[in-house]
């Protein structure tokens, strides 16, 4: 068993489409990346990544490689997930927490794990997304950005996890 923690966080920026888990929230703003700036999805990789001793999103995929510009973070997700598989370990299940002021994000929760459990190999039940706000305090409650956090559960073997 192998355990890997993750965190991503990211600033609004007008112009921009809000993507969180792969799903796209309605928003008058979006996040600022190289990619489409999935805090959620990124710390999902990074803790990932971790579990597996693998370090980090920015090792794998630079923000200086042209070749990532506006890229998914759901392929970069196919991508760890093949390298995690690769390493012998499968997900026994991962539980995030997005810190968000706005826009409220629990409606599109459900279509989040929908869209990423299939790709970490879990069932929905072993993928947990929550939602919260800093009560108006620091960056997050300013509204200047979004942050997220992941743990991960691997364990040596292949196929689904149990």
């Amino acid at each position: 068993m192998r355990i890997g923690i993750g965190y991503d966080v990211h600033p609004f920026q007008q112009g921009r489409p809000l993507i969180l888990g792969g799903v796209s929230i309605p928003s008058p703003v979006g996040l600022l990346g190289h990619s489409d700036a999935d805090v959620l999805t990124h710390a999902i990789m990074d803790a990932l990544l971790g579990a597996v001793g693998r370090g980090d999103i920015g090792r794998l995929f630079p923000d200086t490689d042209p070749a990532l510009a506006g890229i998914r973070s759901l392929t970069l997700l196919e991508k760890v997930m093949a390298e995690v598989k690769a390493l012998g370990f499968v997900p026994v299940n991962v539980d995030t927490v997005i810190m968000a002021q706005f826009p409220k994000l629990a409606p599109y929760t459900a279509a989040m794990q929908e869209r990423l459990a299939p790709i970490l190999g879990l069932e929905p039940d072993r993928l947990n997304i929550k939602a919260t706000t800093t009560e108006g305090l620091g960056f997050i409650g300013r509204g200047e950005g979004i942050a997220a956090q992941a743990v991960v559960l691997l364990k040596a073997g292949s196929g689904h996890s149990p």
